[in-house]
């Protein structure tokens, strides 16, 4: 053999180590052997007189302190137990196991030319055993094809080696880096962990097991949220981790930067109940002490970031009782190998060592029986590096290679081990073994649920979110339900009320049918507040997105129809006692409804595009997370129900502008006839306030309604509110003081229909400002039947004086002014005579109008004397006295000729007749008379 290029300072050191190395064939360098000398045979069988020589590949030479090293010195003792129990069951005979070993030194270089050293010098090697170090273990595997030589490593663990097309000779007795990818699979798949994170430094070894993983977990249902690396400082990493909510760390580092890792954890808060970081569990024992010092943490803060960390690693020995192929349990084996060692060395790697000798050895004996039955004349020590087809069988045998051995059931799948992962937690400051996996069966085991998580269950693989709805209160809904109904059912009676009184006069002057279409929209209105408090909770989805056009539809509708009809009725009464130009024309029901059918026509046109155009359909809104309230492991993410669609605030804008307008000029006609009390139209200021009350209630439901929208009870109770207050206020207004009139003074439902109206005009019109204090208390009784045509004929008088006033200015006091005033007061006079005419008074009536006239005789309306020249002052027509003298004359001639053509006084009747059971000529009044009269 040819020796090494120095001595172990370890294998001098210890004379029983250097015995143990001298009885497997190792030569120092200066000891003499011959190149290519073999062990002597001593202790052999009788009948083992062949040597199979195998190739040692390892580091052997280094320092105490190099890991690489200790795991060479640490099998040496395995090897040696292996060879002899083979050597004394006579596996192989004639033939024994000769192994040589070379010093790698862990070194490419030096590997190397051990490696062709052992080829020029050495005798024919059957096999190459060993391969430690992962970068000269890859060079020479590379290279066996062109030798034909067969290598089983114990040690090399790296993933590279597991490519079949780069190393095809290359077997390994331990399991690589990446068989315990499925075992973390089955882990995950055993706590329904499906959202997971990587944490990876960024070395080559780690950066392929990683890769591998991503493979492992594709098509599995396991979703790796997110993929962080680094080189020296993690911290950052783990920062990206909390923020993407990983709460599952699939780790992939060194011992030194496991220690950094932890700290970063405990910065970032990052450990306990809600994480669980799963990492190698190759580490040494008590790990952390080594690196504690070049951390910035605390020693406490760091064992209670690694507090329940799970460590993944192949089992260095199999924790069955069976007996493996020596005859031997695993326990037993232990004991000869630790006995064996004595104070030397030891390696996790020894049983993988010891099972990798009994794997040559049922690999040669399987070549041989295979030789025998097939080639007699040719045998194993016949194999030479050129000999292609002896080595091919001595590959076949290896990968058909099957038994129990000390590391369990020893079993190749493309030359790589199928072999056992253990599961270990760090649990009070010591790793204890928690589980293991088969990858032989595929089979997954916790030892007796010896896993501790920190809270009461395994930690979710994410933050819990549970979307939970922001639904209506039942109670609330109950008790606005409640009122709702005692609305309706007041609306109801109102309704009944109406119609049974309709041809009361109490009733019908308010215009019953308008009235009904108020209660009606109210109704409507009252129906809306059911439909908007169904939700999610009581209705399903599709039923919520019919829901939001019909509740939509019912509110308009029912709005538009009750302020409507109340919208109809103001503008009614400011049609007669505001626009002073307006002639004679009676504004009937039909003429209102027209205006309410007006408005709906437009709600229909509004909703029907809306509907064809851009329908309304359901949205959920989500909000913020929130924490559990019970403190669960779970955050809260509310949602609220919305009814929305692509262009809602077009939509909401025109609805709004619609009605807004239409509310303001409501609001603006009832205040211009705030003061106005008509008893004819008996309700008009009733529908005055109610208009006010819809309008302000409207507007502060909706601004409210808005800035509560996420708050679905709170909006629900305002909107419901409101809907109830409006409309009971408004049916209350209109309805109630006609309940309260019919019980408290029934005869006045029974009367025919009476006037009086008072109205302040000082600031509307201060050239209108004449006011009638007192009348004589029996003439006023016969005027009550007057309508509101005197009040338009009074101010088409009005006009008249203007223009009389303007005409009698351009005269400037000439003749024709004294002569114009007289005709024009004669005709008025001759028109009041024919009209007295028209009517069936009686001889007392002329006379009563006779004697007016004598008293006030029509020479006097324009001068006091027939004969005063036109230098002399006129009368001014609108001073007091020739009011007064107006009047003297008017009222009587108002009282029994002009009454009766409107329904007034007749000479016949002693009260008031119906105007539509007048004669035909009392409804047929010249002009001139609407004048005279109208100056009242």
């Amino acid at each position: 053999m040819h020796p090494s290029p120095r001595r172990p300072a370890a294998a001098t050191s210890n004379p029983a180590m250097l015995l143990l190395l001298l009885c497997l064939g190792w030569a120092p360098p200066g000891w003499g052997w011959p190149r290519g000398s073999s062990r002597g045979a001593a202790g052999l069988p009788p009948n083992a007189t062949t040597p199979i020589s195998i190739m040692g590949l390892m580091p052997l030479s280094q320092s105490e302190e190099d890991q690489k090293s200790r795991i060479g010195r640490g099998v040496l003792p395995a090897v040696q137990l292996a060879m002899d129990q083979i050597r004394n069951e006579s596996l192989l005979n004639p033939y024994f196991l000769d192994l040589r070993l070379y010093d790698t030194e862990c070194d490419n270089a030096k590997g190397l030319k051990a490696f062709y050293d052992a080829i020029k010098y050495g005798p024919n090697h059957l096999m190459v055993f060993g391969g430690v170090c992962a970068t000269v273990t890859s060079i020479i595997a590379e290279s066996l094809k062109g030798w034909n030589l067969v290598q089983l490593s114990f040690a090399a663990t790296t993933p590279e080696l597991a490519d079949k097309k780069k190393y095809p000779y290359f077997f390994r007795t331990v399991p690589s880096d990446n068989a315990v990818n499925p075992a973390i699979l089955k882990l995950l798949k055993h706590y329904h962990w499906k959202r997971v994170g990587t944490l990876t430094q960024d070395v080559q070894r780690f950066s392929e097991v990683r890769n591998d993983l991503t493979g492992v977990l594709y098509g599995e249902d396991i979703e790796i949220s997110d993929t962080e690396s680094f080189s020296n400082d993690p911290c950052t990493s783990v920062k990206k981790l909390k923020g993407n909510d990983v709460r599952i760390i699939l780790g992939q580092f060194d011992e030194e930067m496991a220690v950094k890792v932890f700290c970063c954890a405990y910065d970032e808060e990052m450990y306990g109940s809600k994480y669980q970081w799963i990492i190698p569990g190759w580490y040494e024992n008590l790990w952390w002490e080594s690196w504690i010092n070049s951390s910035q943490c605390l020693s406490k803060n760091l064992l209670a970031a690694m507090e329940g960390y799970i460590g993944v690693d192949f089992e260095p020995l199999s924790s069955k009782t069976n007996k493996t192929i020596s005859g031997r349990t695993p326990q037993q084996y232990e004991k000869e190998y630790n006995a064996k060692r004595g104070d030397g060395q030891s390696s996790k790697f020894h049983g993988y060592a010891y099972d990798g000798i009994w794997v040559i050895a049922r690999t040669l004996q399987r070549a041989m029986n295979y030789l025998n039955s097939t080639n007699k004349h040719q045998k194993i020590e016949d194999f030479n590096y050129t000999n292609h087809k002896l080595g091919k069988i001595f590959l076949n045998a290896m990968n058909e290679t099957r038994f129990f051995g000390v590391t369990g059931e020893v079993v190749f799948r493309n030359g790589e081990r199928m072999g056992t992962i253990k599961f270990t937690q760090f649990q009070e400051q010591k790793e204890v073994k928690v589980g293991e996996y088969n990858a032989v069966d595929d089979k997954l085991v916790i030892i007796n649920n010896s896993i501790r998580f920190q809270g009461l269950e395994p930690p979710k693989d994410k933050t819990i979110i549970q979307e939970e709805l922001r639904k209506i209160s039942l109670p609330l809904y109950s008790i606005l339900s409640a009122l709702t109904i005692l609305g309706m059912i007041m609306a109801s009676a109102f309704l009944f009320f109406n119609i049974k009184n309709r041809n009361q006069k109490l009733i019908k002057m308010s215009s019953p049918y308008m009235n009904n279409l108020i209660i009606l929209g109210g109704m409507l209105s009252y129906a809306s507040i059911f439909l908007f408090g169904l939700d999610g909770s009581f209705v399903s989805e599709k039923t919520f997105e019919t829901l939001c056009t019909v509740r939509t539809w019912i509110l308009t509708v029912g709005y538009t129809t009750a302020f409507g009809a109340m919208f109809a009725k103001t503008w009614r009464v400011h049609a007669i006692f505001k626009n002073v130009k307006m002639k004679k024309k009676i504004i009937k029901d039909q003429k209102l409804l027209g205006i309410v059918g007006g408005m709906l026509l437009i709600d229909l046109c509004i909703l029907i595009c809306w509907q064809v155009v851009d329908p309304l359909r359901r949205t959920v809104e989500k909000y913020n997370m929130e924490p559990d309230p019970a403190g669960r492991d779970i955050s809260i993410r509310p949602i609220l129900e919305h009814c929305e669609n692509t262009h809602m605030t077009i939509w909401l804008g025109i609805v709004y502008a619609y009605k807004g307008l239409l509310m303001l000029f409501g609001c603006f006609l009832a205040w211009e006839t705030r003061n106005v009390s008509i008893p004819a139209l008996n309700d008009s200021k009733y529908i005055g306030m109610s208009v006010y009350n819809v309008g302000i209630m409207c507007i502060i439901g909706a601004a409210v309604s808005f800035l509560t929208r996420d708050q679905p009870n709170v909006q629900f109770c305002i909107v419901a509110l409101v809907i109830i207050f409006c409309s009971t206020i408004t049916l209350c207004l209109v309805f109630v003081p006609k309940l309260i009139t019919l019980r408290t003074n029934p005869d006045a439902a029974t009367q025919n229909r009476r006037f009086q109206f008072t109205q302040n005009q000082k600031k509307e019109d201060s050239k209108t400002s004449t006011s009638v204090t007192s009348v004589n208390q029996a003439s006023t009784s016969r005027l009550e039947g007057l309508q509101s045509e005197n009040h338009r004929l009074r101010m088409k008088i009005t006009e008249l004086d203007k223009d009389l006033e303007e005409v009698t200015m351009q005269l400037q006091d000439t003749p024709e002014k004294t002569t114009y005033i007289k005709q024009n007061h004669y005709q008025d006079l001759n028109d009041i005579l024919s009209i007295r005419n028209f009517t069936d008074g009686k001889d007392g009536e002329k006379a009563i109008l006779k004697n007016h006239l004598d008293q006030n005789p029509p020479a006097q309306w324009g001068s006091s004397d027939p004969s005063r020249t036109s230098k002399e002052p006129i009368e001014d027509i609108n001073s007091p006295e020739h009011i007064q003298r107006r009047l003297s004359l008017q009222l009587p001639i108002l009282h029994h000729a002009y009454l009766p053509s409107i329904g007034g006084v007749d000479a016949s009747c002693a009260s008031p007749c119906v105007s539509p059971s007048a004669s035909p000529r009392h409804r047929h009044v010249p002009p001139s008379f609407r004048v005279m009269v109208s100056g009242l």
